[in-house]
């Protein structure tokens, strides 16, 4: 697939189906996120792949945090919120999920680790839409909770960043209307 097809044809895709990812296709989809321009060469990207089990000890860590968000009531609203927040992660065969670890070196600008780090998210979502597969790059609140933070063993510094669900399409993805360019655009001589 052309890169700019892939540019222009990505979605985020919510749906898909529970087949198995080969780890082949994985592995492209991760190298494409160490491209990604850092500054300084820092690379402070950190991937970490779930599959089978190791999505439930996700869902585990989100349950607890949403218990704990919710307090001590045990109404049926709050048990079937902690029980979405456990089941979340089985919403894809595969979840990558990315992380900064920012680099320590004084010349280093924070925002531009971050910055790294979500173009090397936005290179593995275009080589999934390229492989043929769907990806949603999932965030939110509990995403940044340090509970998660430590589950990946990240450190002080750490965050993830995101959640990438990945898996074979069951959706038709909308076509998308974009503000041409045009309208966002000043062109300085």
């Amino acid at each position: 697939m052309d890169v700019f097809e892939a540019i222009k044809s990505r979605r985020s895709i919510g749906r898909v189906k529970t087949d198995e990812v080969p780890a082949e296709l994985i592995e492209k989809i991760l190298e494409s996120g160490t491209y990604a321009p850092s500054h300084f060469r820092t690379e402070p990207w950190r991937f970490f792949v779930l599959r089978q089990n190791g999505r439930e000890k996700l869902g585990e860590v989100l349950a607890n945090i949403t218990k704990a968000e919710l307090g001590d009531s045990d109404s049926s609203g709050n048990n079937d919120k902690i029980e979405r927040a456990k089941k979340n992660p089985l919403r894809a065969p595969v979840i990558i999920t990315v992380a900064v670890e920012p680099s320590n070196e004084s010349k280093v600008i924070l925002k531009e680790e971050y910055a790294a780090v979500s173009s090397a998210i936005q290179n593995m979502l275009l080589a999934a839409t390229a492989l043929g597969l769907g990806a949603v790059w999932r965030t939110g609140k509990i995403c940044y909770e340090k509970k998660v933070s430590e589950f990946f063993g990240l450190s002080e510094k750490g965050e993830v960043l995101g959640f990438i669900y990945l898996g074979y399409p069951d959706m038709e993805a909308a076509p998308i209307e974009r503000t041409n360019f045009k309208d966002k655009t000043t062109w300085i001589d």
